[in-house]
């Protein structure tokens, strides 16, 4: 069984398409939303579609623990509100799913947008992932149940439980699907070159060993 596992906080606009590519779902699965107390219309759109719905203070990694510790599923997948997988998704999962247990997998890095600078980003992501062992939230996250409990899971963070976690897994415990998760591009209004680098900065106060707390307002 597979649960899916979406971390939600005023995401009601960009919930629905989210939802949408997920409709190839295997029947057994379920969609686990958790929500940090949005105040626009995310429940009513997770609810009007009959999902599960899970409160959990506001921060991505207390959701995605709590997302995951009410989840019933033997696999794990953490997708976030504004990343859609393209059609085809459900094959690759069931694909890794047979052979994969001891390993985790995480989807090709895409973006919504035409733009050169676009293009140039997922080259960027894509050489992080091969070269540091890297992939980011937006990217998903597939992995089995009992992998995810002994790795200790997502951890109470505002930032960087993503990186944090895929650390523990290690290098060698992580496969990267070719196939895409698109991401909305709306992060990057203002400029790619400056949100890449306020992403890049954060990331290396991280490694230096400053606490997420400090390092959520510069990301912010």
């Amino acid at each position: 069984m597979l649960s899916i596992v979406i971390p939600t906080l005023n995401a009601g606009s960009s919930l629905p398409a989210t939802l949408a590519s997920l409709e190839e779902r295997p029947t057994d699965s379920e969609i686990v939303v958790s929500d940090g107390f949005s105040t626009d219309a995310t429940r009513a759109v997770a609810q009007a579609a009959g999902l599960r719905v899970v409160e959990s203070p506001r921060g991505r990694g207390m959701q995605l623990a709590a997302g995951a510790a009410a989840a019933r599923g033997d696999w794990l997948l953490f997708l976030h509100a504004d990343t859609r997988l393209a059609p085809g998704w459900a094959a690759v999962v069931r694909c890794f799913c047979a052979v994969g247990s001891q390993r985790a997998a995480y989807f090709r890095f895409t973006l919504d947008d035409d733009a050169a600078a676009a293009r140039r980003l997922e080259a960027l992501v894509a050489w992080r992932c091969r070269r540091l062992g890297l992939p980011y939230g937006d990217q998903g996250l597939l992995i089995a149940t009992n992998l995810y409990r002994e790795t200790g899971g997502f951890h109470a963070l505002p930032l960087m439980e993503d990186v944090h976690l895929v650390r523990r897994l290690g290098r060698h415990r992580l496969v990267g699907l070719d196939h895409p998760a698109i991401t909305s591009a709306a992060r990057y209004q203002d400029g790619y070159l400056r949100r890449s680098l306020r992403n890049l900065s954060c990331l290396a106060l991280y490694f230096a060993g400053l606490p997420p707390a400090r390092i959520v307002r510069l990301y912010e």
